[in-house]
């Protein structure tokens, strides 16, 4: 977080992401063994149960954008982090089906919503340039948040076996608890309008007649797709097509945490700094996936050596992940800001849509390709980042200007040096 913040409950709000990522973390990588364990009920009952209610979690989605639109963000976020504090709770209790059913599925419904309610909050904390910066911060802290969850698991495991998963359940749900205390703290933007004023009846008739927002929500899928593929697709092409130890994986996922989290502020204050479009730089993180995509196709026809392999793979994360901290801050403050004020939950809970399908579609159509080739599912991967770069570009023109531009963040108009009688910059023409 940058010294001079101007955000109200900025401080807060960075700790509340912080907090409740290391709870994720404790969880998410081990999540068919994790609820097994606490629940006792089979692997294949648990991710059936998983799969049901992720599915119904997305379908909740438009009801938190109208809730958002209606009450604001900030009780939205503090409501879905006293669910999630509340469902892990009781997963130490539910040991029948029905029982697992039932928080899981409350869970879900918070835990699908959250990063649209979210990004919404970030809407209404903070203007201009500040978005792209806390873009930024959240992500790193996020990815910083998950491996030192992951880790702690990992280390409790080690002590205690797998009936130590029960107390990481307390664990979570104190994270998230913690999480909504630090994030009450946070104020809206001063001279923002109240939570539900002006409110158009119009609802989500409104967004769907947006066509730009809507192609920048296309866009935004298949980029998303490429963000699948650390998780789905890296391990399985490792193991199957270039015959690596699983310890490539570990490298791979390792490297792009501690990238993440150690230069992902400072890769997107450089590009800030820069004055770049938003969408010219979400179009160059795009590009920087495609290279990366490629570059796995590359090193899947060659196939070298073990040692090559490894070099390889690792250079092939580095620009992947480059294109990650390039993309993820513009893409999410350039969503943020192209949308209305007075519905921007319902665009938000929209522009989400195209994250959660992507992932929802990742693993049976990465496998199926791999199926054919493993080579296809990068050229799909690669082409599609592609045409993500371009309809950016193409939509620069159709998005509000105050979108595409971002203003200069409170700080740096603070801290800028004026000359007598100097008179403001025109803002950018389109």
């Amino acid at each position: 977080m940058s010294r001079g913040a101007t955000v109200a409950g900025e401080r807060s709000l960075l700790a509340g992401a912080g907090v409740s990522a290391v709870g994720t973390g404790m969880y998410v990588p081990f999540s068919l063994v994790f609820f097994h364990h606490v629940t006792g009920l089979s692997f294949a009952l648990v991710g059936l149960v998983m799969t049901v209610t992720g599915l119904a979690g997305l379908a909740f989605l438009p009801l938190a954008g109208s809730a958002v639109d209606r009450f604001g963000a900030r009780r939205i976020v503090l409501a879905l982090y006293g669910v999630r504090a509340l469902g892990f709770a009781l997963y130490p209790f539910a040991g029948s089906l029905a029982a697992f059913a039932a928080v899981a599925l409350v869970t879900a419904l918070a835990d699908r919503s959250f990063p649209a309610v979210q990004q919404s909050l970030i809407g209404e904390v903070a203007r201009g340039a500040d978005r792209d910066r806390l873009q930024a911060s959240l992500r790193a802290l996020q990815n910083a948040g998950m491996g030192a969850g992951a880790l702690i698991v990992s280390g409790v495991l080690a002590l205690w076996g797998t009936a130590a998963f029960t107390y990481t359940v307390w664990g979570n749900a104190l994270a998230f608890a913690l999480a909504g205390l630090l994030v009450r703290r946070v104020r809206r933007v001063h001279g923002a309008p109240p939570a539900g004023a002006g409110r158009p009846a119009a609802g989500y008739r409104m967004v769907l007649g947006d066509r730009p927002f809507l192609a920048l929500t296309a866009a935004n899928f298949l980029t998303a797709l490429g963000y699948a593929a650390l998780s789905v697709l890296f391990p399985l092409y490792i193991a199957t097509w270039l015959h690596g130890p699983d310890s490539l994986t570990g490298a791979a996922f390792t490297l792009n945490t501690v990238l993440c989290a150690g230069i992902g502020v400072l890769v997107a204050g450089r590009v800030r700094r820069h004055g770049a479009r938003r969408t010219r730089s979400a179009a160059l993180g795009a590009l920087l996936f495609a290279a990366a995509f490629t570059g796995q196709i590359v090193l899947g026809t060659l196939r070298p050596g073990q040692s090559a392999t490894l070099v390889s793979l690792m250079v092939i994360v580095v620009v992947y992940t480059l294109g990650e901290l390039v993309h993820s801050p513009s893409s999410g403050a350039l969503s943020v800001s192209a949308a209305p004020e007075a519905v921007r939950g319902r665009y938000l809970a929209t522009y989400q849509v195209s994250h959660s399908l992507a992932s929802a579609l990742a693993p049976s159509l990465f496998t199926a390709l791999l199926a054919v080739d493993g080579r296809l599912p990068w050229a799909v991967l690669a082409l599609a980042a592609a045409g993500a770069a371009l309809a950016l570009v193409r939509l620069e023109r159709r998005l509000p200007a105050e979108a595409v531009y971002p203003r200069p963040s409170a700080v740096a108009a603070a801290s800028a040096p004026r000359s007598p009688g100097a008179k403001p910059a025109p803002a950018p023409a389109l």
